[in-house]
């Protein structure tokens, strides 16, 4: 029996890649160096604000710096925690996560974003206790897609992984997924880059009305 949905949160729940993208350019900019465009910056979002970074200095600089990223990284963490102007939910994520939880569901979050970032979107979108277990990418030693982050967040929920099912939008999510014998839903309208088909999941949706029905017909809801 399912207890808990956990989400990943930037490109599953909410589309962040812009305020991403001006944190990206804000920190390169006070840096004297060249700026990157969009499409890179959302090539850059999946594995956390580290690799995040690794990733942008070696696309502007052609070689990371271990002083150079260490600098650049906590430039980028002073902006990233301050960047929710452009952020938008992805349609419908309100009114689901609330049915999920009159459902009598509970809700987890599972993010590679650093915790206190997430802490200050999730206060901008009003959306402070409404997940009853959330973990960053720096909760622990590790990050995703090492499965250590998802059994964290099952763990404080107090259930098995047996018990809940997973929501993300990327290879990596689908790699933690994998890895932690999660049940995986693939949200495709997110920052994957490979096709959907190509990815692990046992059910994929592009429109977030349609998860209700994909978690019932994968799953037996609480109170069925």
């Amino acid at each position: 029996m399912i207890r808990a949905v956990i989400f990943d949160l930037d490109g599953t729940l909410i589309d962040s890649a812009p305020d991403i993208w001006a944190a990206a350019n804000a920190v390169l900019e006070e840096a004297g160096l060249p700026l990157v465009s969009f499409a890179q910056s959302r090539g850059f979002i999946g594995r956390g604000a580290r690799v995040f970074v690794e990733r942008m200095e070696h696309a502007v600089t052609g070689s990371n710096d271990p002083a150079r990223t260490a600098h650049l990284h906590a430039r980028f963490l002073h902006f990233y925690e301050r960047a929710h102007e452009n952020t938008r939910i992805y349609p419908h994520v309100p009114e689901v996560l609330e049915g999920l939880r009159s459902n009598g569901l509970v809700l987890g979050l599972c993010t590679n974003k650093p915790f206190a970032p997430t802490e200050a979107v999730l206060r901008h979108l009003g959306w402070t206790g409404l997940f009853q277990a959330v973990v960053g990418g720096d909760t622990l030693p590790v990050a995703k897609p090492d499965p250590a982050p998802l059994h964290e967040v099952v763990n404080r929920l107090g259930l098995g992984v047996a018990e809940i099912a997973y929501i993300g939008d990327s290879e990596t999510d689908a790699e933690t997924a994998q890895r932690a014998g999660a049940h995986f839903g693939l949200y495709t309208e997110g920052y994957r880059k490979a096709a959907p088909e190509e990815m692990y999941h046992h059910f994929r949706f592009e429109d977030y009305r349609l998860l209700p029905g994909h978690l019932a017909g994968h799953v037996s809801l609480q109170g069925q």
